[in-house]
């Protein structure tokens, strides 16, 4: 477990401004820029293994929490795709300045990746990016993954209350989603079209994952019909793919795209 304290920086103002934590560390490049999944924290199994990993071979890493996660500030209800991708570019512009990078993104984290690229190659920027690895990426995940099976209450809960929830698996505490999420996340849905990378994208999905159907992998990879992609399907793997298993083809990926 991480002993270091985190840093902060400021996103936003007045009402709006929250401190983001991170934890970055100098180093060659490529860097790895770790960008974790909804009701995540920057010291799990994976963000720390990639850390240490980083550490032992010299490479730069950053990661941080979203808003309303882990050590940041911020109201978890507030947030959004559109605020906590604010966030993420915040903290890659303060840090991850020089040289290129590896954008590692978990579930939420690989739309928040996906959009990062979008947003960096509007600002002429796309060159600061080595490559991109997705673990079980969830983007849309409101409107591929959530709307087409919403119950009547569960419909009733978000236009009423302005919010919806449900058990985790992963916590004693119930998921909650709200209409600005949903809302949100239609503003930036990336699989209406051809998605534009710039630099080549792995895949790591598990084919036994309750929360990301590998079938929304693999219908990502057809909005990257111009890219290089690769997948890594891990038949027993699940959402979390944080085992021991898991963690080594982790790294050898990173290893391998830094190779590349």
């Amino acid at each position: 477990m991480t002993v270091n304290a985190p840093e902060f920086i400021q996103v936003g103002e007045d009402n709006n401004a929250r401190k983001i934590a991170i934890r970055h560390r100098d180093g060659k490049s490529p860097g790895l820029v770790w960008l974790g999944g909804y009701r995540s924290d920057m010291i799990g199994t994976k963000a720390e293994a990639l850390d240490q990993w980083a550490e032992a071979q010299g490479h730069a890493s950053c990661r941080h929490d979203y808003s309303g996660h882990g050590e940041s500030g911020g109201e978890f209800i507030e947030g959004t795709i559109s605020r906590w991708l604010e966030e993420s570019l915040a903290v890659f512009d303060e840090k991850c300045a020089k040289g290129s990078h590896i954008l590692v993104g978990s579930s939420m984290g690989g739309w928040v990746a996906l959009r990062m690229v979008q947003e960096l190659a509007k600002r002429g920027e796309s060159h600061r990016l080595k490559a991109l690895l997705l673990l079980a990426p969830a983007p849309d995940f409101p409107h591929e993954l959530m709307k087409p099976h919403l119950s009547d209450d569960q419909k009733s809960q978000l236009q009423t209350r302005g919010y919806m929830e449900e058990p985790s698996e992963y916590s004693d505490e119930p998921n909650i989603f709200t209409k600005a999420l949903f809302d949100d996340g239609d503003n930036n849905c990336i699989m209406e079209g051809m998605i534009e990378t710039g630099c080549p994208v792995h895949i790591i999905q598990g084919m036994n994952d309750p929360d990301v159907p590998y079938q929304h992998a693999m219908k990502l990879v057809t909005h990257l019909p111009n890219e290089n992609v690769s997948m890594t399907l891990v038949k027993d793997g699940d959402h979390r793919l944080s085992r021991e298993q898991d963690i080594a083809l982790l790294i050898r990926t990173v290893e391998a795209l830094i190779n590349a």
